[in-house]
């Protein structure tokens, strides 16, 4: 598996922003509640689970915790390049 830098994930998820035209909608607040939302989705998976039954839990649901943690990421990833690095 190749190894992905930053710089690739942010031509990635500018790339993603733009096929959409969403960054007409991506400032802090909004941004910062779409963090929120994916992180409770992500939360939801966990709840009420514990040792080995969330050990299976998560490994029978690993794509769908994958995909939760890439959406955070993704919010987290643009947060960062509009607001403390650079717009591309």
């Amino acid at each position: 598996m190749k190894e992905t830098t930053l710089d690739e994930l942010r031509e990635l998820i500018v790339k993603f922003r733009e096929e959409r035209d969403w960054e007409q909608f991506h400032n802090p607040k909004d941004m910062a509640i779409g963090i929120t939302l994916e992180a409770a989705e992500l939360l939801e998976m966990v709840h009420w689970k514990n040792g080995p039954d969330l050990k299976k839990h998560l490994e029978e649901k690993r794509t769908e915790f994958s995909d939760e943690l890439a959406d955070i990421l993704g919010w987290l990833l643009l947060l960062a390049i509009i607001y403390l690095l650079h717009s591309p």
